[in-house]
């Protein structure tokens, strides 16, 4: 198992890796809309923080050698699924190979986070 980090996405704020890669698989932690430079919650709506959700997924898929759309199966949380169809047309930028997915409603997430989504992605 090899470890991924990179700076150009925020430090994990717990034990544990950003990524993961095995067996040609990547295996993202979750990401949130922290800015990698300050560690600080970037914005405060669906809008702004996916944006920055998509960027740092990007930089760790990258720092793993591989992009999003490598995806083949993303995990989307979402504090208010009335954010569905906005959050959707950020992620359908970031995914145009529309990797299998689920998204699901949740009551909270770290830092106030409005959203976060994990990757699994292939190295080629």
């Amino acid at each position: 198992m090899k470890k991924i980090n990179t700076e150009k996405a925020p430090a994990a704020v717990g034990p544990y890796s950003q990524a993961v890669e095995v067996n040609g698989l990547v295996y993202t932690s979750g990401q949130i809309a922290l800015d990698p430079a300050t560690g600080n919650m970037v914005g405060t709506t669906i809008e702004e923080q996916a944006e920055q959700v998509m960027k740092n997924l990007t930089a760790v898929l990258e720092a793993a050698g591989t992009k999003p759309e490598n995806a083949v199966k993303t995990l989307c949380f979402l504090t208010d699924l009335k954010d569905f169809a906005t959050f959707n047309e950020i992620y359908a930028r970031y995914f145009t190979e529309k990797p299998a997915r689920s998204c699901v409603e949740v009551s909270a997430l770290p830092k106030g986070a409005v959203c976060e989504v994990e990757v699994i992605a292939t190295l080629s």
